[in-house]
């Protein structure tokens, strides 16, 4: 990728002429089934780009899965730029939205006819529930739903590649019950930046001017973009591998630390760990685990671990060596 960076053809990404980025967006394009792409800076911005495109605005709703990441951590993010709420509610065990739980967002503010909902947002995988995998016969419900309320639906896919990997379904059978979507370059698919909002070329389109507007438009990305073409093309096939090594490093927690992890919840590349059996909160274990060499990130009631194309065998195993010391340390305690 550095080699790629290094040696990319570049224009002035602004005015559209940055042939590298002209080249990663077609093929994002190509890959999801989508019409057009644009290629900017972070998830949010993917993310919030979608949403505005088919939000109303200030005092309009966007309904989504409680703990969807659309609805936590960009919530004040769209607040900001759009003026935009959200609806939100739960249904299932591994946060995806469900046709029933579809049925209460998008419905109609009868009563008062003061709640308005533009836009149903979606997520796959469900970063908030330990990247389990949204069922696609399901999210063919949720469509019909949306369709029969007159609701478009955008797809949160940062980890996308990550559910087809492990389903062994063509990301396509997700993007066709959609109407936007995004994906991110630098998560399962180990690019260093950048994000694609994939959807018709009218919108696509639009979706050029609010980014321009966001301040996200950029000069020379081909840069960068090289790097995402890599990922794209070799990334999506060792994805497995990120899987695997998530399955060892939650079985062998499981059994350092017992209740400390649902294995039926580790369906990607994520580990959950409920610390609260050795008397520890997330927060005191994440600083304990960093004082080991181990990097890790809290969650509601959980120690959040990732695995990515940095995270190697003997890292798993680094890992699982440093998290028995903190339980056998915890254990010590008086």
């Amino acid at each position: 990728m550095r080699s790629a960076m290094a040696e990319a053809e570049v224009g002035d990404a602004w005015y559209g002429d940055d042939p590298t980025v002209n080249r990663l967006q077609e093929r994002g394009a190509e890959l999801t089934g989508m019409e057009a792409a644009l290629y900017v800076a972070t998830g949010t911005m993917a993310n919030q780009i979608g949403v505005r495109l088919q939000a109303d605005g200030a005092g309009h709703l966007v309904a989504a899965e409680e703990r969807s990441h659309v609805a936590t951590v960009e919530m004040m993010t769209s607040a900001v730029l759009a003026g935009i709420s959200y609806r939100t509610g739960t249904d299932s065990p591994k946060g995806y939205v469900t046709a029933e739980l579809a049925r209460r967002l998008l419905e109609a503010d009868e009563a008062f006819d003061v709640e308005v909902v533009d836009l149903l947002a979606v997520e796959n995988t469900v970063g908030g529930y330990g990247g389990t995998i949204y069922p696609v016969d399901e999210l063919r419900k949720v469509r019909q739903i949306a369709v029969d309320a007159g609701v478009p639906v955008h797809l949160d896919g940062a980890r996308i590649w990550n559910a087809a990997a492990a389903a062994g379904v063509p990301v396509t059978e997700w993007t066709s019950q959609v109407d936007t979507m995004m994906f991110c370059l630098s998560k399962g698919l180990g690019a260093p930046i950048g994000s694609l909002v994939c959807g018709p070329a009218e919108l696509i389109r639009e979706a050029r001017r609010i980014w321009i507007l966001y301040g996200g438009a950029w000069r020379q990305a081909g840069i960068m973009a090289a790097a995402g073409l890599i990922a794209l093309d070799e990334g999506r096939a060792r994805i497995v591998d990120d899987h695997a090594r998530a399955r060892r490093l939650a079985e062998a927690i499981a059994e350092i630390l017992p209740g400390g992890v649902d294995l039926d919840m580790v369906e990607t590349n994520m580990v959950f760990v409920d610390t609260e059996a050795m008397g520890l909160d997330a927060l005191e274990t994440i600083e304990r685990l960093a004082a080991l060499g181990v990097g890790a990130v809290p969650v509601t009631g959980a120690v959040r671990m990732v695995t990515h194309v940095d995270v190697d065998d003997g890292g798993i195993g680094y890992a699982i060596d440093a998290w028995r010391s903190v339980v056998a340390g915890a254990a010590e305690e008086p």
